[in-house]
């Protein structure tokens, strides 16, 4: 168990502080845009090709921690995220729209593997211990979401082309990352014998039907947070209100995603992974309904600490749900694939939501209710599996 502790306290100083690069590749990333891209229409392609390089590279990427461990995984990936941000950088000061959005994709190879920390925490934790282990890693997006955006405001204007020091900034974090991965203690899953299965093939994997709901239930908790989130900024300045306001509101919304980690697993280690996830799911409903009865700031609020709420419930949960559901021999597969469902339908609902704001009624406040009522397909899908998973009989 001290070894355990230990890795998932390095997992939690990781998310902290690596993913920070995070929220200020988010942040910045269409203000750069705006000033690059020779249509403003495609001012937010860089932050949606962070999302894509990240589900293109989940699968690989899972491959290769089975194959070389977690910790050279990690290290891959915080030369990625350097690099990346070298490259945007570069891109930023040479005034090459192309050359920012290869910065991205390579952003998003960094995204890819920081979304293995929470599967990291498990490797080495007790079946008692993993859920909470898995939380605490996400609470560390509290801090994160804390340093990047200090990060923007001491360096956005450090020089004269705008933006250029946080890239700079981001390089710095990244030169971190193996110092703390060097404190990182998982070993690699034992190659099989030729007496010994490899685990079930993919195929079987993917039929397995508590993987399965894990996928839909994660896909979906995310994918949504995204896209609803995305559109807020957007919905909150077009119904009249500041731009502080809609940061406010971001802001809420971001505590209110990290803040329940710190006792979401102990929720599921009493209750089970399946029923915080189908908590999760009826608060993200809930979301959608505050934010269909009325565009007052209390509206706005309400709808985004909710929608950070459910978002913590059924995103830990499902990701719990996955890791009791395979072995060590099989994680390089189901994970890598998790994560390529998982960001793959975070980068269409990226997508999805400014043409759904801008582009589904004359009125900021049409675009918004099209928004929150595109969740709905999306949950029913979710609850449905879920509540199938539930009633299949017990294997004996």
């Amino acid at each position: 168990m001290d070894s355990a502790r230990r890795n998932v306290a390095v997992l939690v100083a990781a998310q902290a502080v690596l993913g920070s690069q995070m929220p200020i590749n988010f942040i910045i990333g269409g203000l750069a845009g705006q000033i690059l891209a020779p249509n403003p229409c495609l001012a937010t392609l860089p932050i949606s090709l962070i999302v894509l390089g990240s589900a293109l590279t989940a699968r690989p990427m899972a491959r290769f921690m089975q194959r070389h461990g977690r910790q050279a995984g990690f290290m891959l990936a915080v030369l990625a995220g350097g690099l990346g941000a070298a490259v945007s950088a570069a891109g930023l000061w040479q005034g090459s729209f192309l050359l920012f959005l290869a910065g991205a994709m390579l952003t998003g190879v960094y995204m890819s593997a920081q979304g293995f920390y929470r599967f990291a925490a498990t490797d080495t934790a007790t079946e008692d211990f993993a859920p909470r282990a898995i939380s605490w890693v996400m609470a560390g997006g509290l801090v994160s979401a804390i340093i990047g955006p200090a990060i923007v405001r001491a360096t956005s204007d450090l020089t004269a082309v705008p933006f250029l020091a946080s890239y700079l900034a981001v390089i710095a974090l990244n030169l971190l990352g193996p110092i703390l991965f060097l404190f990182l203690d998982i070993p690699r899953p034992a190659a099989p014998s030729q007496s010994e299965p490899a685990g079930r093939p993919l195929s079987e994997l993917l039929r397995s039907p508590p993987i399965a709901v894990a996928m839909i239930c994660g896909m979906v908790s995310y994918a949504l947070m995204n896209l609803v989130m995305t559109s807020t900024p957007l919905a909150v300045v077009g119904c009249g209100y500041q731009a502080s306001n809609a940061a406010d509101i971001v802001s809420a919304h971001v505590l209110a995603m990290f803040a329940p980690s710190f006792f979401t697993g102990h929720l599921i280690a009493r209750f089970g992974a399946r029923l915080i996830v189908g908590i999760g799911l009826v608060i993200l409903a809930c979301a959608g309904a505050v934010a269909l009865s009325g565009v007052e700031l209390s509206h706005f609020f309400g709808a985004l600490i909710l929608l950070g709420l459910g978002w913590n419930f059924g995103f830990i949960g499902a990701t719990t749900m996955l890791a009791q559901n395979h072995s060590p021999q099989e994680r390089g597969r189901v994970q890598g694939v998790n994560d390529l469902f998982v960001f793959g339908g975070v980068f269409i609902a990226s997508l999805s939501s400014g043409g759904l704001m801008n582009c589904m009624g004359g009125s900021a406040q049409t675009g918004w209710s099209a928004v929150n009522l595109a969740m709905l397909p999306f949950l029913v899908l979710a609850g449905a599996s879920l509540i199938w998973l539930a009633m299949r009989p017990a294997k004996i």
